[in-house]
């Protein structure tokens, strides 16, 4: 089966990979800099997005993503730029979708009304937590107070707003939980994005858990305070449409859709990853990571590429199985036979895909392959039998 280069809508990733400062459990592609040129990377990210543009041809775009680091930091007359850039090299929807990452200091929280002036209209705040002990624990820079109140504030500002919070921390109960979450509900927004607090290699946790000066949840604690969130945000209207991810009905992110349906997506900036249709073949792109590096990489050749490669169909199957279970709604056949190039019959190990609907992980309603709740809460155990 060919593979079909997909009439879907584009989105685009932009990276801004400068933090104030490295969270200890943080393994993002993030950097802290004493100065940050910021004319310089304003003027490299516009040369890649051109670059990229002009391979691509002028297609629908549906979404643009500032992420990072802390794109909250950079300067928003760089992120008008950018987003005038996109509107003028590709058709951008007429509802389309523009968000913005930002942290709840009381600097970046000043700066989101000119995000919005810019053209965002969707913001993501890095709350992680309303409790001040758990804050500096993670080693954010803002507190309690000054996240409640950029909340407020975005609310006011943007006609969708979206937050992140960690769980799963040190020493975290039920009860603490259920009511830290109610106090976030309350005070926001449309969609929440939710993340367990795991061990990465190489950040500042990781020596601290091998030692035991750290202490996780165990697993049986942390699928309580999981099944906890989905109770409390189906409460404030928030429905579970992703393994991490709860919105109100229209209020998922249609970027990171875009990403979990296995559609096109661009990556423009320091270690931004791509697939992209082009010239009957779907190419997995990756940036140069470090930014200078990168700067220079796209001043002298227009843009900072270290590798891109076709994704054969065994590959684009795996990948699309990977992200399209994590949905609530599942993965179309006939989609997935388009994309991937493989029928989704022939992707899978028939005999774990038996056991696994007759014990309630999996169903196949109207033909749709998708992940029950329960199924959702086991998917990487369940992926590696599943996926031939």
């Amino acid at each position: 089966m060919a593979y079909r280069t997909p009439m879907e809508p584009l989105a685009l990733y932009i990276h801004w990979p400068f933090c104030l400062a490295k969270c200890p459990y943080c393994d993002f592609n993030s950097h802290v800099r004493e100065r940050i040129d910021q004319s310089r990377f304003a003027a490299a990210l516009r040369a890649e997005l051109a670059w990229e543009a002009a391979r691509l041809g002028r297609r629908p775009l549906a979404s643009i993503f500032f992420g990072g680091g802390t794109p909250s930091l950079m300067a928003p007359e760089t992120v008008a730029a950018l987003i005038a850039d996109a509107r003028a090299l590709f058709d951008a929807a007429e509802d389309i979708e523009i968000t913005l990452e930002a942290n709840p200091t009381s600097v970046e929280a000043a700066r989101l009304a000119e995000f919005r002036a810019a053209g965002v209209n969707r913001a993501s705040l890095g709350v992680q937590s309303l409790r001040d002990d758990q804050l500096r624990l993670l080693g954010r820079q803002h507190s309690a107070a000054q996240a409640m109140a950029a909340l407020e504030t975005a609310r006011r500002i943007f006609p969708r707003l979206s937050f992140d919070l960690i769980y799963a921390r040190p020493g975290q109960t039920l009860a603490d939980w259920r009511a830290e979450l109610a106090e976030a509900l309350a005070l926001a927004a449309d969609h929440l994005s939710l993340y367990q607090l795991t061990i990465e290699a190489g950040t500042g946790f990781e020596a601290l858990h091998r030692s035991g000066a750290l202490v996780l949840p165990d697993d049986d604690s942390a699928a309580a305070l999981y099944d906890a969130t989905a109770e409390e945000a189906a409460r404030a209207g928030l429905l579970a449409y992703e393994v991490s991810n709860y919105a109100a009905p229209g209020a998922e992110s249609r970027h990171n859709l875009a990403y979990w349906r296995y559609g096109d997506y661009a990556g423009i900036g320091p270690g931004a990853h791509g697939r992209v249709s082009l010239g009957g073949r779907l190419l997995a792109t990756r940036r140069h990571r470090a930014p200078e590096p990168w700067a220079e990489r796209v001043e002298r050749q227009g843009h900072g590429s270290t590798a891109e490669e076709a994704v054969a169909p065994a590959e684009r199957a795996r990948e699309m199985l990977l992200m399209g279970l994590r949905l609530a709604e599942g993965i179309d056949p006939a989609r997935f036979a388009a994309r991937a190039g493989i029928a989704l019959a022939d992707a899978l190990d028939p005999d774990t895909l038996a056991r696994a609907i007759e014990a309630g992980y999996l169903t196949r309603p109207d033909g749709r392959l998708a992940a029950t709740a329960e199924g959702r809460k086991r998917l990487d155990a369940l992926l590696g039998q599943l996926v031939l």
